[in-house]
C-alpha cells in the first residue's frame, strides 16, 4: 500500500506541475484519485487499479516528462498481481 500510495503522490505532484496543456489531464486527475482513495481505504480489488493505471497511461503515456511517474504507479500495481493472462 505504501507504494502504491508515494507512486500516486508523486505523479499528481508531477501532473499538477506540468505546464502544457494535456487534453485527457483531467482523466488522469481522476484515475489518480481514484487510486489514492482506494490506496487509503485499502478497498483494492486488482482489475480496478489496472483499469486505472490503463487510463491514466492512455491519459498521459506520451508525456516523456511524466514517464518516470507512471512507470512507478505500474510498478506498484504490478505488486498486487501482474496483468491477467490471457
Amino acid at each position: 500500500m505504501a507504494e502504491l500510495r508515494a507512486a500516486v503522490s508523486r505523479l499528481r505532484r508531477e501532473l499538477a506541475a506540468h505546464p502544457a496543456e494535456l487534453p485527457d489531464r483531467a482523466i488522469a486527475e481522476d484515475e489518480l484519485a481514484a487510486l489514492a482513495a482506494m490506496a487509503d481505504h485499502g478497498g483494492l480489488e486488482t482489475s480496478r487499479l489496472r483499469r486505472s493505471l490503463l487510463l491514466i497511461a492512455g491519459s498521459i503515456g506520451s508525456v516523456s516528462a511524466l514517464r518516470d511517474g507512471l512507470a512507478r504507479v505500474r510498478a506498484a500495481v504490478d505488486l498486487f498481481g501482474g496483468p491477467p493472462r490471457r
